[in-house]
């Protein structure tokens, strides 16, 4: 479904990636593990078209290396970034309304399906963004994004700075998205959610993936893991 090959990205006249790989299949989780700096954000950025990048984005065999981010979403990639970017002034709906797509949908998330996939903002669909907790604005940020109705989602740290519970829910969300065929790409620093969650675990350093394998695999890699994840 997507395939990244040689993938490098600037800010600037600074590179930060060199030469990422990656491949995400049909109704697949893949977790993008690494520090911060390592340039995972930065992969999704440059996959959504946000940062100057060169090398070959592949979805759906097309090359999408350069185009832009509205075209990248009506392609059907859907982007959840780390600050949410919800609009607090207006409600819940209306968010979820700005997240659907203007052109005819085939296969669309109806407000009910969404409603019953995240339960919690059902009973605050009248209520302005702004005033939700942390798990609940990230709720809806990943909500809204399905109401474009996207073959794969980038979720870049959906649980960074959320309790407990709320990253239970949000966990329990990825996992019912994967079973209505929805690939995810999840950006996470939570080690035991993402083994939890993954059908495979990429290990991010320096700008390049230094590890892809199975979560089994990460476990037992602990050089893996002391070099490139662990404080």
């Amino acid at each position: 479904m997507l395939k990244i090959e040689n993938l490098q990205a600037f800010y600037g006249k600074s590179q930060v990636l060199h030469g990422v790989q990656l491949q995400v299949a049909p109704g697949e989780i893949v977790s993008l593990l690494g520090r911060n700096g390592s340039g995972r954000s930065t992969t999704a950025k440059a996959i959504m078209g946000l940062v100057d990048c060169q090398g070959s984005i592949l979805w759906r065999g097309q090359q999408m290396v350069g185009q832009p981010a509205h075209d990248m979403a009506l392609a059907g990639i859907g982007y959840v970034p780390e600050n949410r970017d919800i609009f607090p002034g207006l409600t819940v709906h209306q968010n979820l309304q700005l997240g659907q797509k203007s052109r005819p949908r085939t296969a669309a998330w109806s407000f009910d399906e969404a409603y019953q996939l995240f339960a919690p903002l059902k009973a605050r669909q009248h209520t302005p963004a702004g005033v939700l907790s942390g798990g609940e604005q990230q709720m809806l940020a990943l909500c809204r994004t399905l109401m474009g109705d996207p073959a794969l989602v980038m979720v870049d740290e959906p649980t960074e700075g959320l309790a407990p519970r709320m990253v239970d829910i949000v966990g329990q969300c990825l996992i019912a998205l994967k079973k209505r065929g929805v690939s995810v790409l999840l950006i996470e620093q939570k080690l035991t959610l993402a083994l939890d969650l993954s059908d495979r675990c990429l290990v991010m350093g320096q700008g390049c993936v230094v590890f892809g394998g199975t979560p089994d695999e990460l476990r037992e890699d602990t050089d893996t893991r002391k070099e490139w994840l662990e404080v």
